[in-house]
């Protein structure tokens, strides 16, 4: 699906045609096209101060709206075909718990619409036993208008405190590819009390 449902222009390889931005996802698409670019300090910047301007968005704009009276669990907003980004909306209903996971290589941007998640971070360590252990760095409440940053190689997990909540996931690439066909995404299992890899 390379267009949402609300006239989201269709973009292909053999056409970059600008089109005038008429409400704040094309705003936001728009923008991140002009300042996109490989991974850096100002990439990380930009694209965080354009989410938090989408995450700001008005619920009387139509598209807000149908999100929230959909409340759908998964929903792809916009699929760049010339840049390979990816903005998803997700639905959570309160106590939705996330494991630990990583992003395979590449980097993730969440933004809260409405309610409420708690964001854990973690690194993995070898145990006197040699095995993965994950352990707890700390923990975020992220409230409605905040946006969090993922390199790659970090290691999170999420839970709905306050649903449901709505939250935009900003992906730099397709993360369905990069778990499903390339196997790149890490993700971890509790074994007696300990997060740690699920083939250990």
């Amino acid at each position: 699906m390379g267009t949402a449902p609300w006239g989201i222009r269709n973009q292909d390889n053999s056409s970059k045609e600008v089109v005038m931005a008429d409400n704040s996802l094309d705003r936001f698409i728009d923008s991140m096209r002009s300042t996109w670019g490989p991974l850096s300090s100002d990439v990380v910047t930009h694209s965080r101060t354009h989410l938090e301007k989408l995450v700001a968005a008005s619920p009387a704009e139509s598209w807000v709206a149908d999100l929230h009276k959909e409340a759908s669990p998964y929903h792809e907003l916009h699929h760049d075909m010339d840049y390979g980004f990816e903005l998803l909306s997700h639905t959570e209903p309160d106590g939705l718990y996330r494991p630990p996971h990583d992003h395979g290589r590449s980097w993730v941007m969440y933004a809260v619409q409405r309610g409420e998640m708690e964001m854990g971070t973690y690194a993995p360590i070898v145990n006197h036993d040699g095995r993965i252990e994950l352990v707890k760095r700390d923990t975020t409440i992220v409230r409605a208008g905040q946006v969090m940053v993922y390199l790659p190689g970090d290691i999170h997990d999420t839970l709905c405190t306050s649903g449901p909540a709505l939250l935009f996931r900003f992906t730099e690439r397709n993360l369905k590819k990069e778990d499903k066909e390339e196997h790149r995404i890490t993700r971890y299992v509790q074994r007696d009390g300990i997060w740690t890899v699920a083939d250990a």
